[in-house]
């Protein structure tokens, strides 16, 4: 596998996707109401990284999940690439500070801008995985809805082909932000675009101006979710779910 070329939000937990609130399926496509783990398309995986497969809702058919792999290959690479984050300030805000506001780099850099302005997804979860500025996964925390509520987080995909092969890969990246007010407790530095519900319909529609979608590119709300220090054991990638099992009290924003 190649390398992956970012340093955050590089795992993440498909287990059931049930979405019970019925505020949430108000802005779900009637494909979307069952979960893509029931229906077979992906299996229940704790333990997402680059180089595996995820249900994604893509802006191309925005009313069923489809199966894309974790790690963006853009369509002009020569080999598979794995970028797995795409900043949202692109390489501005180096300090990643929390009360950045300027531009969004994201939309002139080589490898997102073609992404960003038409091609973009969600990436529903039961729970992703940061460690803390310091020791990193070495010191991790499982972040998770407190009613047990999957939610969305923000991406962008593309569709690759293997010239040698002929092969046609479709994979996505997580859109980061500064760090939300959770992520800044465990501490954090950046944070998964975590999507409002109501920015849905336009965020995948390929054909919302642009100026909208920018307004949606800031650290999302965390209010309704808890982080759980967990065992570092998950860097060995198992899909199980006693890994994940919390090993002290959980923090609020």
């Amino acid at each position: 596998m190649a390398k992956s070329l970012n340093t955050m939000c590089g795992v993440f937990g498909q287990t059931e996707l049930n979405f019970r609130k019925s505020l949430t399926k108000m802005y779900l496509a009637e494909g979307l109401q069952e979960s893509p783990i029931k229906t077979g398309l992906v299996e229940a995986n704790y333990n997402i990284w680059t180089g595996m497969n995820a249900a994604v809702i893509a802006s191309d058919n925005p009313s069923a999940f489809q199966r894309f792999m974790f790690g963006l290959t853009p369509f002009w690479a020569k080999k598979k690439m794995y970028f797995f984050n795409a900043r949202s300030e692109g390489k501005l805000n180096k300090e990643n500070d929390v009360n950045y506001e300027g531009e969004k780099g994201i939309f002139s850099m080589p490898s997102f801008r073609h992404c960003i302005k038409r091609k973009r997804c969600l990436i529903p979860v039961d729970h992703f995985v940061e460690g803390t500025v310091k020791n990193k996964l070495s010191e991790p925390y499982i972040i998770k809805h407190q009613e047990n509520e999957p939610f969305f987080l923000a991406g962008i995909w593309d569709e690759w082909i293997d010239k040698t092969t002929g092969e046609i890969l479709r994979s996505f990246s997580i859109i980061t932000t500064p760090a939300a007010k959770l992520l800044q407790k465990i501490p954090h530095h950046r944070s998964p675009l975590i999507l409002n519900i109501e920015y849905i319909p336009d965020w995948l529609n390929p054909n919302t101006d642009l100026k909208v979608i920018a307004s949606f590119l800031k650290a999302g709300s965390t209010k309704e979710l808890i982080a759980y220090p967990i065992s570092s054991e998950i860097k060995k990638r198992g899909n199980r779910p006693e890994l994940f099992e919390y090993l002290g009290d959980g923090i609020v924003e």
